[in-house]
Formats: C-alpha cells, sequence, structure tokens
C-alpha cells in the first residue's frame, strides 16, 4: 500500500471547503454554523487534523441546534434545511472515521515493516 502524503493532505483540505461553503448559516435563530479556519499551507500536521476534526465538531453542533430548533417549533428553520445539514454532519464525521481508518491502517503496516 502506497500512501502519499501531500495528496492526503490535498484531499483532507478539500473536504473541509466543501464542508464549510455548505454549511448553512442561520441568522435569525442566533444559530451560526461557522467553523474553524483551515491552517496555512506550512502549518504542521497536528493542526490540520484538529481543524479538521473542529470543522466537524462544528458541523455536527449546527445540525443539533437545527434539529432543535425545528423541534422546538422556530418557524425560521425548515425542516427540510434541518434534515440536509443532519445529513451532511453524519457525512463529514463517516468520512473523519474513514479518514481515521486509514490511518490506523496505515500505521500498523508501518510498525509491521522490517528495519
Amino acid at each position: 500500500m502506497n500512501i502519499n502524503a501531500n495528496s492526503m493532505h490535498n484531499d483532507m483540505q478539500r473536504m473541509i471547503s466543501n464542508a464549510q461553503m455548505n454549511v448553512p448559516k442561520l441568522g435569525s435563530t442566533g444559530l451560526d454554523a461557522s467553523s474553524s479556519v483551515a491552517p496555512a499551507a506550512g502549518s504542521d500536521f497536528s493542526a490540520m487534523l484538529k481543524s479538521a476534526i473542529d470543522t466537524v465538531n462544528n458541523i455536527q453542533k449546527t445540525a443539533g441546534k437545527m434539529k432543535t430548533a425545528v423541534e422546538m417549533g422556530d418557524r425560521s428553520v425548515s425542516l427540510a434545511d434541518a434534515m440536509i445539514a443532519s445529513e451532511k454532519a453524519s457525512v463529514a464525521f463517516s468520512a473523519t472515521v474513514e479518514i481515521r481508518n486509514k490511518f490506523v491502517e496505515a500505521y500498523k503496516e508501518i510498525m509491521n515493516m522490517p528495519v
């Protein structure tokens, strides 16, 4: 198995930017889907990983707030928007789990390499 760190980094950055662009913002309810800014190109891996996880966390929090707003009868949040946000949060979490699984798999493979 050959893992290219640059392509993985680029994929994660693209996922972060897609997630940030596609999360709806709620102005009238006080709910905000803003997420952390992606780290600069020269920053270390841990900062980039933390930023990606924070973004997924923000997406999930926003979906939860939208769901609560719909359940409380807030007419400024439609059921469709809440469901879309919930699905986006689910997809973002699934992608995060898959990335984690790939990292664990790569780590195990590296640890099993003969020295």
